[in-house]
């Protein structure tokens, strides 16, 4: 059952990441664009494009690789190449617990890049965009973006360095977030009810430059969805 998030629940989706290699029934190992391709950051803000080569699967985890390396797509150049992964058009969800043990990049005590376990709908921002959690400025942090804004926090305490559990619970006009089975905050506007796909991402912003490292290993044990 979900950490921390109390009820009756029933899992509707999960990945153990027990095998040998991401399972494409439930994931597209880039960002929108071709399968196979390398692909353009999601936000304009972040250093690295995303190539399904730094996305594998082993002893158990997902892991995504961020490297210093110099990647042009359409045109632009950007520093880093990293991992990520999307369940869009294969996994998607209104409302629910969603849940990823997740170890994190770090610098020193703090959380290192851009970490994040997100969900997002088909047409951002109307459809709003749930961040269970993302690593800015070396803290552990959550939001909730849609045409009503973008309120959020950021946890207290270390999440780096070590396995931490992020969760969410979505449920009509509020959002409740758990790290390791606490809770660290709630949003209570602007919530949405559009069905939302999950993303995993090892993003870094050099406007972060303080906390950024690599290489740099984003590994995830498990990714959990439940439903009443």
């Amino acid at each position: 059952m979900p950490v921390g998030i109390g009820g009756t629940w029933h899992q509707v989706f999960g990945d153990e990441f027990n095998g040998t290699s991401l399972d494409g029934s439930k994931w597209n190992a880039n960002w929108f664009g071709c399968s196979g391709c390398v692909t353009k950051p999601v936000n304009s803000a972040e250093a690295s494009a995303y190539s399904p080569s730094q996305v594998t699967v082993a002893d158990g985890s997902l892991h995504l690789n961020l490297k210093q390396q110099s990647t042009t797509v359409a045109g632009k150049t950007y520093p880093y190449v990293s991992g990520l992964v999307n369940s869009n058009g294969k996994a998607q969800f209104t409302y629910g617990a969603f849940e990823a043990r997740i170890y994190t990049p770090s610098s020193g005590s703090q959380m290192a890049n851009w970490p994040q376990f997100w969900a997002d709908g088909q047409n951002w921002p109307t459809d709003g965009e749930l961040d269970v959690m993302e690593g800015l400025g070396g803290s552990a942090c959550y939001h909730f973006h849609s045409t009503a804004g973008g309120p959020g926090g950021c946890a207290s305490g270390n999440y780096s360095g070590g396995w931490h559990t992020f969760g969410a619970e979505w449920k009509q006009g509020s959002v409740t977030y758990y790290y390791d089975g606490k809770q660290v905050g709630q949003i209570t506007s602007g919530i949405t009810s559009s069905p939302m796909y999950l993303i995993l991402n090892n993003g870094i912003n050099p406007d972060h430059s303080g906390t950024n490292v690599a290489p740099a290993d984003m590994t995830v044990d498990y990714v959990r969805v439940w439903q009443h």
